[in-house]
């Protein structure tokens, strides 16, 4: 029971606790379900691949972006995909070279049309449709197609397919109507009309255009029956065809003249069928009477006085004639630049007769067509060009101050300069067989050469000369033989020597001697060199002694050899020596011998030398004396050799030269690298100088350092000059010229490419040739020549005679006459000849008039009289009435029928105004401007006296513009002058230390010349000054001064004194004494000091020796010593004193520490005469010694500190380069024909840029001026008359205008005043120009209004961007007519479209197809119906005009939409807040064209199709984040659930009594959160 009872409880515990268990088991699979589901909802995308990055060949290469997005367009992190999956971002390629690219390439064709794809269905916006085009490989040279794996190495294949919009269907839009118009008055019945105006044609097959016109009834009162009121109006109808009259009118239209007989009529037109004779015919029109309704009414009620003609005469309509084609010419382009540059023929043809009256007028005499390879050989491809320089040439310097030329005479040029080279252009043509280019290397005009030619200038710098620098003489050297070997020789020599210290550069004068020799006697080659032991004496331990000497044989160099070479000389071994004894007296060591007095021996001098010792301790008596004064100092003869020196001087080397010996040698010899010609001898002559004599015997010099007198030597290689051929003559001209004009000169030039050096061929004489053109074709002359009019042609009098008031052969008619065409020698030639030389053709018809007998008739006009000198003369010419009219009262009416007529004489006064700005100061501009293409290198002139032009018009009397004839005025510029002085370096200020020394440099700068100022600038350079060129010299000390009167044995301590001077110690002013300034004071010996003189029978010790070094680290426990020698023992056992003392080092007391220093750096110092280029820069190193004082380098070196880096390093000072510019082009030509504001331009380049203190370059490259201000003549159109319609109220008419030749400046407020029409030339405009039919509508005809006005720019949107690229305007006229039962046959409406464009609004709407019309306050939006345009659109879809959002947009990267919702500009994507706002623009990883892979507003607001989506979409909380992640509290929930199930579990096992306790820690989920870290295969 009790164990019953104990199942129990676990037994319920699970029961209750399974359906918990199995409820959250559920949710956890159910969440991992969908996990699982969500991973097939995540795709890789990939971008395109880049381009092939890497070395050249197939090692490159390519990468592309790759993320991770989800099936509904956004962008999530890629840790969401199978990574298994995942796409490469990286493969190899075959990276391009640079030569690649010019073999192959891809051909594309143009985008064909967009057709439209997927399901149809309702139109909206547009519909999707695709792009097609086609790609080709080919190769450059031919065109021909290769395979298309070739390019994909190169570039990668275009897109073949791109998505495109075609727009839906848009219906006509138009305007609403117009209000009604007015009824008309009484009781007649009427219409009413209404009209409206197209906005926008139809588009992409949208519906036509609605009817513009609508007609409504008047309401009227009827008429009673009878009463009706009508007007009428004279209906006039259009001109009929011009026609022949017929043979039986012949006799009726001569008027007058009517006696002759037809036959003369049918003579006139026989004439007629001339080629260029005009046919006479005539033309009738209709002329009706029309009632206001429109019925027609019987002609008496509309006749007026003046009877409309029905008839006139004309000219018989006659096309023009052509004659056929001729064959096509040659193609123009005879090579090959393929699709982009094709060329052109041509075929002619010739007018055969030209038009006559209303017939056709010619076509185009000439017919151009491209013409390509397609269909026959290839042609060879065009030559290319490229730019080609010539040689540098020398260096030329001419800067600065060295511009002078007193310079220039006495100094060498060198340092910075200028030089220059020849920069061409050359044809290179491709050799289609082998497929290489070959180079043409004749010079062709640079304007084929493309891109930027190279520089034909550079900075140089030549070198400085520099002489030869040697050192200081060194000593005398012993006296030696010729050689050594011969013993016999007697001959000898004592040498001295000096080196090469700096070797000359640039200069032809070498080195002086280096040796100096003077002949001696007694020559020796060995010695013996005696080293002396300890005295040892003879006999105990003092008394005289011998020193043991130690020998050693050595030659004159110094060195050690055997002892049987010194045989010849007695060998010393011992030397006698005294030590002394107790009595004896101490005499010191002998010192050393002092310097001599004299460098050489001559009559009047010798020199001599001297040695000294003192007395160091008395003797006692019976002791050894001391010896006397005299003996205690020792005398000898130095420096015995004569004065006169012995040198070899020798010739400067002759030039290499070829020599026989060494022809075998002649092959490519290369010695240090130097490639040569050959190997030649140099010789030179050398002499045996005495000094300051001269030339002496060979024998006084030592052969042993005679000069060789040859020596062998690199041949230079010859260079023969190199010239360019020829370039190819100019083009002569290949139009022909007047027989009259001056000879047309061509000219071809060549260009020296490497000058001739070392002997090689010159250059010629002749660059540049001239010649006359030959076999320039001569104009041909041909001239028009007119026969005489006929007879005066009028209406025939059939036609005439049922017009009223028509009963004679009277009024206007037409005369015509024939045109010949005539060579120069009066021959008959093609019209078309004249007509291209010899001007437009003469009219072949006039108007004439055969007076009626009422009319009034005149003489012709005389000629005008003559005009006199005076502006206000006139002048006139007159007529008289003839016949009958001189009774006519009429007739005598002059304000009709003026008898005179009076005309200003022409007046030969004018006037001048200026026009426009000044010019630019034109420097030298009175001189002639250089040829075109002559390059000038030379300085152009900035400065100084030039003009100022400005245009001038001239105006005749009648303030008409005419030729200018005087007009001109000049200004001034001031001068600009630059000048350079330079002084040389001043003293070291210090004579033995390191010092600076200045040079002082002063610039002038003269503006003009009456003011100029100046400054200077001291320039600091370490300087060194060398100590050992002036020493201390000390002369022997004096014996010692012992005060006698205070010690009467005259022994015991004293003081010594010496002479202490200053010398030199250079070679010229060797051992003369100088100012003691110049020595270092701090190292000046001391001239007195104590001494002591040893008393008898007192020990006697020598002077203290040096003390011991301390060691270069200073320590106090180190200790330096110093120790003396007993030279006589006491007598008594006195001790003797002391003989070592020690002191401890102590740093700056008797303890130094040494180090290098080094100055800072100098500025850059140039050699010889040079103010720029290379130079060197130098820092000086000295020694200096822990108490800050500078002593000798020695001490350093001693110790063997490292010296710092180098002293010296090469630089560059900058030169001052003035710019360089090229000469001014001539004038270009008038931008202009005539009037006034035009302008000539003139530039120039520059061809090598300032430099440092230069001249700056201007920043005026190119110059304008005026033009003359020339007349403009031109023909001015009149304004359209209104319709004329020759004596009728309606029906058909005319309107004409006026053809004006007028004069005016072409300035925008220009005045044109008329003037004779012969200065306008030929007409521009046909006829029909001036004339156009018009109507006046009559009642009941239908007619269009006028034009509207042109609507504004539209433009078609689809998803809120632009569809097109330019927009349209639309017009139209509306058909109206009057009688209601005329409306339904009146049609014929017209609509009229132009292209145009604006500033079209940056965002279209996006939700439907609108027009935006462009207008200058805003933009008004219509809304499309399929009836039209309603009066207005609904307000609350009005799209907003000025986009507005609220919140303002103020996220980064964002922008208000066209729907007022914020969204992200390109490249970015949208992260929205819950509330459906803007939270931040998230960068689109990868290439930034993927905006269709990304989340968008549109994609966001999709619906999801996503199963799981649908399973909780009616849930009110959701678990699901906008994005699509789970959110953070089903995280929350699922693990809270872990937590409840184990603490259950643990509860039943506690209940349970379980001893094992089972804890487990539930694991940490990390919410995973959108978050992109810039990775790009995100």
């Amino acid at each position: 029971m009790l164990l019953q009872q104990n199942w129990v409880s676990p037994r319920w515990t699970w029961q209750s606790l399974g359906k918990s268990f199995i409820f959250f088991a559920f949710l956890m699979l159910q969440a991992a379900d969908l996990e699982a589901r969500r991973g097939h909802q995540f795709v890789w995308k990939t971008g395109h691949w880049g381009r092939c990055v890497g070395d050249c060949g197939s090692g490159g290469t390519r990468s592309r972006a790759v993320w991770c997005t989800h099936t509904e367009g956004w962008t999530s992190h890629h840790a969401n995909c199978d990574q298994q999956e995942k796409p490469e971002s990286q493969r190899r390629c075959f990276k391009v070279c640079d030569w690649h690219l010019e073999l192959f390439e891809w051909e594309v064709s143009g985008w064909g049309p967009c057709v439209p794809g997927g399901e149809a269905g309702p139109c909206v916006m547009a519909q999707h449709g695709l792009q097609r085009r086609s790609a080709r490989c080919l190769q450059k040279l031919d065109r021909s197609a290769v395979a298309a794996e070739i390019c994909e190495h190169l570039a990668p294949q275009p897109p073949l397919e791109q998505a495109c919009l075609v727009p839906c269907p848009r219906d006509c839009v138009v305007t609403d109507f117009s209000p009604w118009s007015q009824c008309g008055g009484g009781c007649s019945n009427s219409l009413r009309h209404r009209t409206r105006a197209v906005i926008a044609p139809p588009l992409y097959g949208g519906a036509p255009c609605p009817n513009l016109t609508e007609s409504q009834t008047c309401a009227a009162a009827a008429c009673p029956l009878g009463e009706e009121e009508h007007t009428y109006s004279l209906r006039v109808g259009p001109w009929g065809e011009c026609r022949l009259p017929r043979r039986q009118d012949a006799s009726l239209d001569l008027g007058e003249d009517s006696g002759e007989l037809s036959a003369s009529w049918l003579e006139s037109h026989k004439a007629q069928h001339h080629p260029h004779v005009g046919q006479v015919g005539y033309q009738t029109r209709a002329v009706s009477c029309v009632r206001s309704d429109g019925r027609h009414a019987v002609l008496s009620l509309c006749v007026q006085d003046a009877v409309p003609l029905t008839s006139k005469t004309c000219v018989i309509a006659k096309d023009c004639e052509t004659s056929e084609w001729s064959a096509w010419s040659s193609c123009s382009q005879t090579c090959s630049w393929g699709d982009l540059t094709p060329g052109f023929r041509s075929r002619h043809r010739s007018v055969r007769s030209v038009a006559m009256g209303s017939g056709k007028l010619c076509p185009e005499l000439e017919e151009k067509e491209a013409c390509s390879t397609g269909g026959r050989e290839l042609l060879k491809p065009c030559p290319r060009f490229s730019w080609r320089t010539s040689e540098w040439k020398a260096c030329q310097v001419s800067l600065f101050d060295q511009q002078s030329p007193r310079h220039r005479k006495h100094a060498v040029l060198c340092g910075g300069g200028i030089q220059t080279r020849e920069v061409y252009c050359v044809q290179i043509t491709v050799e289609v067989e082998k497929h290489r280019m070959k180079e043409v290397s004749r010079p062709v005009d640079g304007k084929f050469c493309l891109g930027p030619a190279p520089s034909a200038s550079q900075l140089c710098d030549l070198p400085c000369p520099l002489e030869c620098t040697v050192s200081a003489w060194l000593a005398w050297g012993p006296c030696l033989p010729e050689d050594c070997r011969d013993r016999q020789g007697r001959r000898g020599f004592r040498m001295r020597q000096r080196h090469v210290i700096v070797d000359p550069v640039g200069t032809l004068a070498g080195c002086p001697h280096l040796v100096e020799s003077i002949p001696c006697e007694d020559p020796t080659c060995y010695e013996w060199i005696v080293s002396e032991g300890i005295c040892v004496a003879d006999h105990g331990k003092c008394g005289p002694g011998k020193h043991i000497l130690k020998t050693v044989c050595k030659n004159k160099k110094g060195e050690e050899v055997p002892y049987h070479l010194c045989s010849e000389l007695p060998r010393p071994d011992v030397m006698a020596c005294e030590i002394p004894c107790a009595t004896d007296c101490v005499l010191s060591e002998w010192s050393q011998w002092s310097p001599c007095s004299h460098s050489c021996s001559s009559k009047s001098a010798e020199g001599s030398q001297s040695r000294s010792r003192s007395i160091l301790a008395l003797p006692a008596e019976g002791g050894k004396a001391c010896p006397p004064d005299r003996a205690l100092q020792e005398h000898r003869t130095c420096n015995d050799h004569p004065c006169v020196h012995f040198f070899w001087e020798t010739s400067p080397w002759s030039s290499c030269s070829e020599d026989v010996l060494v022809t075998a040698l002649n092959a490519t010899i290369s010695w240090s690298g130097e490639a040569a010609c050959g190997v030649g001898m140099q010789t030179r002559k050398v002499f045996c100088m005495r000094s300051g004599s001269g030339h002496v015997t060979p024998k006084r010099c030592p052969d042993s350092t005679r000069p060789e007198t040859m020596r062998p030597c690199l041949l230079p290689c010859k260079k023969d000059c190199i010239v360019t051929p020829f370039s190819e003559w100019t083009r002569c001209p290949t139009a022909c010229q007047p027989g009259n004009a001056t000879a047309v000169k061509q000219s071809r030039y060549r260009i020296i490419i490497q000058d001739a050096a070392n002997g090689g061929q010159a250059c010629p004489d002749t660059l540049y040739e001239e010649r006359e053109c030959e076999d320039i074709p001569i104009c041909p002359v041909y001239r028009w020549k007119t026969h005489r009019w006929s007879h005066c042609v009028l209406v025939p009098e059939s036609v005439k005679q049922n017009v009223l008031g028509h009963n004679e052969a009277c009024g206007h008619g037409l005369q015509s006459r024939a045109v010949t065409c005539l060579t120069e020698n009066n021959e008959s030639a093609d019209v078309s000849e004249c007509m291209k030389w010899a001007g437009p053709m003469p009219p072949l018809v006039q108007d004439c008039h055969i007076p009626c007998k009422d009319d009034c008739t005149f003489t012709p006009w005389s000629k005008f009289t003559a005009c006199s000198f005076d502006c206000e003369s006139t002048k006139t010419r007159r007529r008289s009435l003839t016949g009958r009219s001189r009774k006519r009262d009429k007739c005598q009416n002059t304000e009709v029928y003026p008898q005179v007529e009076t005309e200003p004489c022409p007046c030969e006064v004018f006037t001048s105004q200026p026009h426009g700005n000044w010019s630019d100061c034109i420097i030298g501009g009175g001189k002639l401007e250089l040829q075109a293409g002559v390059q000038s290198h030379g300085d152009t002139k900035e400065c100084g006296q030039g003009v100022r032009l400005r245009a001038v018009a001239c105006y005749d009397k009648a303030g008409r513009l005419v030729e200018p004839s005087h007009c001109s005025i000049s200004g001034k510029e001031i001068k600009n002058k630059q000048t350079k002085k330079v002084h040389k370096l001043s003293a070291c200020s210090f004579s033995c230390r390191v010092g600076v020394s200045a040079e002082m440099l002063t610039q002038i700068v003269q503006m003009n010349s009456f003011d100029s100022f100046f400054w200077q600038v001291y320039e600091a350079v370490p300087c060194y000054t060398e100590c050992n060129q002036y020493s201390w010299v000390v002369e022997p000390w004096s014996p010692c001064k012992i005060n006698s009167e205070q010690n009467s044995l005259h022994c015991g301590e004293g003081i010594q004194t010496r002479k202490v001077r200053c010398v030199s110690t250079t070679e010229d002013h060797g051992g003369e004494t100088v100012p003691n300034t110049l020595c270092n004071k701090a190292e000046i010996p001391n001239e007195i000091r104590k001494c002591s003189l040893y008393c008898p029978n007192e020990c006697a010790v020598s002077d203290w020796g040096p003390w011991s070094t301390c060691p270069q680290v200073c320590d106090p426990g180190t200790v330096q010593t110093r120790s003396r020698q007993v030279l006589r023992s006491p007598v008594s056992r006195k001790p003797c004193p002391e003989d070592s003392q020690m002191k401890p080092c102590i740093l700056n007391q008797n303890c130094f520490q040494y180090q290098y220093n080094l100055t800072a750096w100098s500025t850059c110092q140039l050699n010889g005469n040079a103010t720029c280029g290379r130079g060197v820069r130098k820092r000086l190193l000295s020694c200096v010694r822990s108490d800050g004082e500078t002593v000798s380098a020695r001490h350093c070196e001693q110790r063997r500190l490292e010296k710092p880096v180098e002293t010296s390093s090469e630089c560059v000072v900058q030169c001052m380069v003035d710019c360089r510019l090229s000469a001014w082009s001539a004038w270009s030509q008038c931008s202009q024909t005539c009037g006034s504001g035009g302008q000539m331009v003139r530039g120039r380049t520059v061809l090598l840029k300032a430099a440092a203190e230069g001249r700056p370059c201007p920043a005026q490259l190119s110059q304008h001026r005026s033009c003359p201000v020339k007349p403009c003549y031109s023909w001015h159109l009149g304004p359209w008359s209104p319709c004329r319609l020759q004596g009728g109220q309606c029906g058909d008419g005319l309107q004409v205008r006026n053809l004006t030749c007028v004069v005016h400046d072409a300035s925008v407020s220009a005045t044109s005043k008329p003037v004779e029409n012969a200065l306008c030339g030929e007409l521009p405009l046909k006829e029909s120009v001036l004339q156009l039919p018009c109507s006046v509508p009559c009642p009941g005809d239908c007619h269009l209004t006028e034009w509207s006005e042109w609507s504004s720019c539209e433009l078609t949107c689809i998803d809120g961007r632009s569809f097109e690229t330019t927009g349209r305007q639309a017009r139209s006229r509306a058909l109206i007519g009057q009688p209601a039962e005329n409306t339904e046959s009146c049609s014929g409406q017209v609509v009229e479209t132009r292209p145009c464009s604006g500033s079209f609004a940056r965002v279209c709407p996006a939700q439907e197809l609108v027009l935006v019309l462009l207008k200058s306050e805003g933009r008004l939006v219509l809304m499309l119906q399929e009836g039209g345009v309603t009066r207005g659109c609904a307000l609350q879809t009005k799209p907003a005009e000025v986009q507005h959002c609220s919140p303002a947009c103020r996220k980064p990267f964002s922008y208000c939409t066209q729907r007022g919702v914020c969204g992200c500009e390109r490249g970015y994507t949208e992260i929205m807040r819950s509330n459906g706002l803007l939270d931040y623009c998230m960068k689109v990883p990868g290439l930034e064209d993927k905006k269709a892979d990304v989340k968008t507003i549109a994609g966001k607001n999709k619906p999801v199709n996503s199963k799981m989506h649908d399973i909780f979409k009616g849930w009110s909380i959701q678990p699901f984040n906008p994005d699509g992640k789970l959110k953070m509290w089903v995280y929350g929930v699922s693990a809270s659930g872990f937590l409840i199930i184990v603490l259950l579990i643990f509860t039943s096992f506690l209940m349970c009594k379980k001893s094992k306790q089972h804890q487990s820690t539930p694991p940490q989920q990390k919410p995973l959160t959108l978050a992109y870290d810039g990775d790009i295969d995100m």
